[in-house]
């Protein structure tokens, strides 16, 4: 009996025609499956959006997470057609939204549409398609031949077929010529899946340059701001010569606001205990990011305070593996 899999189509790239305006997301999911000839499966598809992702937000993450828990349990998995810019994003948010989710879940777009020839749409899709039958129970991106948990997905490229890479673990799975390969063993995540679509996405993403005014940060704060994502140098260091950012980090997490300091090399982690740079933004309650995406950490700082956590609750919710988002030292893996 083939594998009974749903198709929920919400746009992008993938189901782009060109217009006087530029590309518009138009094609179906009934489109998109009829383009791909015969395949393995038993596929239903629902059009619940037809969006290009710069215009997916956190009301769109909340409808396709609704969505996908509606229909889990109707399907063996269920794979989601997305635009490539911001689907690192919802990724990530998905996978805290919709923790426990008791089938596979796989977002894939493409760089070109897929009435082009030459397209990178179709074998996306086969691989996302076969991605929903064999892959253990989470959320994952497919995409050029990979398959990787969506949390630690970036998209590193704009335009060459090898858009996403998984930072900081393997793929999930790789598609050779012995067929799918798996590399790395997936974290269960205990269930029943219950849906949280609870977040505050009034939260900032800061990238540190030399000359930042950290008196913008408060301003933030004053703007309503509840959280900040840091991107700090290397290991997490911030100046605190003339400029006083260790300073400002110190003053937003006394008023209750967290602080994230995560790395802006898009590889390896950030650790606040290796310089004085790092140390004295530690002493302030600078939460460390460890080896997590950008993607990832504003995602889950939007859904730790939407949970109603304090400050204490978010640093402890950080120096936690959720969903296979992080890396902990073993001292903080004993922890969990």
């Amino acid at each position: 009996m083939a594998n009974k899999i749903l198709l929920l189509s919400t746009g992008g790239t993938i189901a782009s025609v060109i217009s006087d305006s530029g590309l518009v997301p138009k094609k179906s999911g009934e489109q998109l499956i009829k383009l791909l000839g015969k395949l393995p499966f038993e596929i239903e598809v629902k059009d619940i959006l037809q969006l290009d992702s710069s215009n997916i937000q956190p009301e769109e993450w909340k409808f396709i997470a609704e969505e996908i828990f509606k229909y889990r349990n109707d399907y063996d998995g269920i794979v989601v057609s997305h635009g490539t810019d911001t689907m690192a994003y919802t990724a990530s948010m998905l996978s805290f939204m919709l923790q426990g989710i008791e089938i596979p879940v796989v977002l894939t777009g493409s760089q070109v549409p897929i009435n082009v020839v030459l397209s990178d749409a179709p074998d996306n899709l086969r691989l996302a398609f076969t991605a929903a039958t064999k892959c253990a129970p989470g959320i994952y991106l497919a995409f050029d031949r990979k398959i990787m948990l969506g949390c630690r997905t970036v998209k590193v490229r704009t335009t060459n077929f090898n858009a996403f890479e998984s930072v900081n673990v393997p793929p999930v799975a790789k598609i050779t010529s012995d067929g799918m390969v798996f590399e790395k063993k997936v974290k269960a995540v205990s269930g029943p899946c219950k849906l949280n679509t609870n977040i505050d996405s009034h939260v900032s993403l800061v990238k540190l340059f030399p000359g930042f005014d950290p008196n913008l940060l408060f301003a933030m704060a004053k703007s309503g701001c509840h959280g900040i994502v840091i991107e700090a140098y290397g290991m997490g260091g911030m100046n605190y010569i003339r400029r006083n950012m260790v300073g400002a980090v110190g003053k937003l997490i006394r008023q209750g606001i967290p602080v994230i300091a995560s790395s802006q090399c898009l590889y390896e982690r950030s650790d606040l205990t290796k310089y004085e740079v790092g140390r004295l933004a530690l002493l302030e309650g600078a939460i460390s990011a460890h080896d997590m995406t950008s993607e990832c950490a504003i995602t889950k700082l939007m859904w730790a305070l939407g949970q109603s956590m304090d400050v204490h609750q978010v640093a402890q919710f950080f120096n936690t593996n959720v969903v296979g988002e992080v890396t902990l030292d073993s001292e903080d893996e004993k922890r969990e």
